[in-house]
């Protein structure tokens, strides 16, 4: 393996990354993937992230100053279709998704990977704060958290898989974001300073209310805030509009804080109640994916982590089916939210993951 793509979506993580590859020898090719809806919303400059006119900008500057080619690819189609979609599924249900995941599983790690083998590579790297160990014994490839455990991205690339691992890199895995910025101040990279975007790159000035109207209006419907006991105590202005945990803009008087503590597709009603009923022991996952085994076979203690910024915590998981497990905390957690993806690990490694379901009444 001499010849590399580097997915370069012209923040300073992945132009560090080509920089580094080149460094080191590889023959570096940049790709900056064109995902951006602009046959839906045709305003491209609104976008940010890695999605916006700037970002592939911004990469082509890097890529001509390391002296490596550089590819805008357009990947909108397929990323309307694994994405987007799913993202307007998941909220028209009644859930809350994270594109990001879906994003890696079916564009960087798949379809920017078909892209990598018609430029007579096999092989991609991205910025990812993760690290890639093969086990000797065993042969299997090992996901594992980034050093810096505050840009930790182990809990998003959950779904690859052990042959796209054998066919990536994270060279950044290792790295501190500190260091990495001082590598692009070092290499006077024109990105090195650049600030990080937060935002879903695909919707608009973060405007998730309007996004969602335009693509699933049913989900925008005016309906009733319920308390548990089914009293009505105010009304909502669309269910896209909510999550579960959610304390502000409710929009509603109460003697003690409420929280958003279910999301009610088919009633198109939101459900709230008191902080403590916010928390919970117990729920199912879908969707499963396993890296560091072949399946489940039999009830595990784990460190499971329900969002990216949840603090991993105690639990068993134990197997139901093929496709589904259910997942106990030794101490309840707040806000496991249908729709997120649920993250188990073994000390700093990834044993796999699954997409949070509400717990199933025969397994309680």
């Amino acid at each position: 393996m001499n010849k590399i793509v580097v997915a370069m979506s012209g923040g300073v993580d992945s132009s560090v990354t080509a920089a580094l590859l080149k460094e080191a020898g590889y023959q570096v090719i940049g790709v900056t993937m064109q995902i951006w809806p602009s046959n839906k919303l045709p305003d491209e400059n609104r976008f940010g992230g890695c999605c916006g006119i700037d970002a592939a900008a911004d990469a082509r500057k890097v890529a001509y100053q390391l002296g490596i080619p550089h590819y805008v690819m357009d990947f909108r189609d397929i990323f309307a279709r694994k994405v987007i979609a799913d993202f307007c599924q998941e909220y028209r249900r009644g859930r809350t998704p994270n594109p990001c995941i879906r994003c890696n599983q079916h564009i960087k790690f798949n379809a920017l990977r078909d892209k990598a083998r018609g430029l007579g590579t096999d092989f991609i790297a991205t910025g990812h704060y993760a690290r890639i160990e093969k086990d000797k014994a065993t042969g299997t490839y090992l996901l594992k958290k980034g050093v810096d455990r505050d840009k930790d991205q182990s809990y998003f690339l959950y779904p690859v898989t052990q042959e796209q691992l054998s066919h990536t890199l994270f060279p950044l895995g290792d790295f501190t974001k500190k260091k990495v910025r001082e590598i692009a101040r070092d290499m006077t990279l024109p990105v090195a300073t650049k600030s990080e975007s937060q935002e879903i790159c695909f919707i608009p000035d973060s405007d998730y209310p309007g996004f969602l109207k335009a693509f699933v209006p049913q989900a925008a419907r005016p309906g009733l805030i319920l308390d548990e006991a089914g009293n009505t105590l105010g009304r909502h202005q669309g269910i896209l509009s909510y999550t579960t945990g959610q304390r502000r803009r409710l929009g509603i008087s109460a003697r003690e804080p409420l929280y958003v503590i279910a999301i009610e597709p088919a009633e198109n009603a939101i459900v709230v109640g008191p902080r403590e009923k916010v928390f919970g022991s117990e729920f199912t996952a879908a969707n499963l994916n396993w890296l560091a085994i072949l399946r489940l076979t039999k009830p595990t203690a784990v460190k499971a982590r329900i969002r990216y910024q949840h603090q991993e915590a105690e639990a068993i998981v134990s197997p139901l089916d093929e496709y589904s497990v259910y997942v106990k905390f030794t101490e309840p957690q707040m806000a496991i939210t249908p729709g997120q993806a649920v993250v188990f690990y073994d000390g700093d490694t990834v044993l796999g993951g699954g997409t949070i379901d509400p717990v199933r009444k025969e397994v309680m």
